[in-house]
């Protein structure tokens, strides 16, 4: 996919679509889905970031033994949702690579989708830095902090 160019126009159906064919099939299998789209700060938002809220619907398949949602699912959602985000903050579609992301897991999630509140933190001409929090859908309590670096290309 062509980089588009940046609109104020850029709202979550252009995300949606963006989500549905820049990524690999097999992430395209995690049947993520996204919330909200925030590339406009509210009137009354003092501290406001870019971002994006995206949900990873619970599956058996993506469980370790123990029934409990793999760290190599989670970890692959959050860098997927901080793509989003950086969608947000560029206000368009803008290759992209990862590169660093630490994740601390907090606590296991079992038969829960998960929710991912993707923050850009910082956004230059070069670099992008975010955070996400990974929430379980059923108590809305945190199971992951993830912080991330991408190169823009």
């Amino acid at each position: 996919m062509q980089q588009q160019p940046q609109t104020a126009e850029f709202g979550i159906a252009e995300a949606r679509r963006v989500l549905g064919e820049v990524f690999a099939p097999w992430v395209m299998d995690l049947n993520l889905s996204i919330e909200r789209f925030d590339a406009t700060p509210p009137e009354d938002a003092a501290d406001w970031q870019p971002g994006a809220v995206l949900r990873l619907p619970f599956s058996e398949r993506l469980c370790r033994n123990g029934g409990t949602v793999s760290g190599q699912a989670l970890m692959a959602f959050a860098d997927t949702a901080m793509v989003i985000a950086n969608l947000a903050a560029n206000r368009g579609y803008r290759p992209m690579t990862t590169v660093d992301q630490t994740t601390h897991f907090m606590r296991a999630v079992a038969a829960s989708d998960v929710l991912a509140d993707a923050r850009v933190v910082r956004l230059g001409r070069t670099m992008s830095f975010g955070r996400v929090t990974l929430l379980s859908a059923a108590d809305n309590k945190p199971v992951a902090m993830v912080s991330s670096a991408f190169a823009m290309l």
